[in-house]
């Protein structure tokens, strides 16, 4: 637990272009109806092959720091997580450091798959409260599009691309920040991108394989997420001395709407305190969960003083929840990163 801890600001970037489940099936042999019945999602954001995650990440970091008063100077430390970053190396966040202008910020990666926005949030308020830095920027900035086999309709019609940061910094408030975080590394082949690293360096054969796209075993990752979602969130409210019914808004890491589902049902939360945006952006992995608060806030349901829940899972598998007190009043700035051109809202 953490106290002293506050999110002065927050911003989003998706990029411009939609595509639906009924462009999808013009190349694969699929349906609108197919994909809404078994995932909720109806449409998703996909990067040019020229965007890459840092090039999404900066204008949401920059957002972030326009709303929190804060110059790119004053940011001590940038955390950035995703699936699929710039390059094996440097840190993606190193990138977004330089090109927002944190010129003299430590700057690190996380890698905790989709969960790792909770990871990176977990990091940035355990230096804080320990001291070691006022401000620190996270983001969680994906073009998982880039890493996915398009041959594939179990994997390929679940991802989008987006990107979303917050600054963390200490307060003189007493802000409630409690985290569970976990990871089951007997599932880690379950959800991966199996070359491209040290242990299958990339070749002929592994490319022929088509091994440097995202695998995953969507029935043994979904019994995990039903499971451990539910269970994290009781554990962190547990942590917190808090129960359900202290929570004002649950916002859960988007993959699937049956997956989001159970967690409601498990957690017996009512659904007018659930945000989603599922369905217009698909799982955009580590930035699924700033898309939604930054949604939220514009849409008011986000007030000072309330108490969030937010889970997220992934790859490794990992798990992670946190019991956060939002500090942040009023929508967000007319440009707010999210072209919402083609969308119901």
């Amino acid at each position: 637990m953490v106290r002293g801890v506050c999110i002065s600001g927050i911003g989003v970037h998706v990029p411009q272009r939609i595509l639906t489940n009924d462009d999808i099936s013009q190349f694969l042999d699929t349906s609108d109806d197919w994909i809404r019945s078994r995932t909720g999602i109806r449409e998703r954001r996909i990067a040019t092959v020229a965007e890459a995650p840092s090039d999404l990440g900066v204008p949401a970091a920059v957002r972030a720091l326009d709303m929190a008063g804060v110059s790119p100077r004053e940011i001590e430390l940038v955390v950035s997580s995703s699936l699929i970053p710039d390059m094996v190396f440097p840190a993606t966040a190193a990138v977004i450091a330089e090109r927002i202008g944190a010129r003299e910020a430590g700057a690190f990666d996380v890698q905790a798959g989709c969960t790792g926005f909770v990871y990176a949030l977990a990091t940035a308020a355990a230096f804080i409260g320990a001291g070691m830095y006022r401000r620190v920027l996270v983001v969680g900035a994906e073009t998982v599009s880039r890493g996915l086999d398009w041959e594939d309709r179990r994997t390929c019609v679940l991802f989008g691309d987006g990107a979303g940061a917050v600054v963390v910094e200490r307060s003189a408030d007493h802000e409630l920040f409690t985290f569970d975080l976990g990871n089951d590394g007997s599932g880690a082949g379950k959800l991966s991108m199996p070359a491209g690293g040290a242990r299958r360096p990339a070749t002929h054969d592994s490319v022929s394989r088509r091994e440097h796209f995202l695998k995953m075993d969507g029935p043994e990752v979904f019994r995990f997420a039903t499971r451990t979602v539910a269970e994290s969130c009781l554990r962190v409210l547990q942590n917190a001395g808090l129960t359900v019914d202290d929570v004002d808004l649950f916002v859960p890491h988007q993959a699937n709407q049956r997956i989001i589902a159970s967690a409601v049902r498990r957690l017996g939360i009512a659904e007018d305190r659930v945000f989603t945006n599922l369905d217009r952006y698909g799982n955009t992995s580590c930035a699924s969960i700033p898309l939604c608060l930054e949604e939220a806030m514009e849409n008011g349901r986000l007030a000072a003083g309330q108490r969030l829940l937010l889970a997220g899972f992934g790859a490794g598998l990992s798990w992670g929840s946190a019991v956060v007190t939002w500090s942040l009043d009023g929508a967000p700035h007319a440009d707010a990163g999210r072209d919402t051109r083609g969308s119901d809202r």
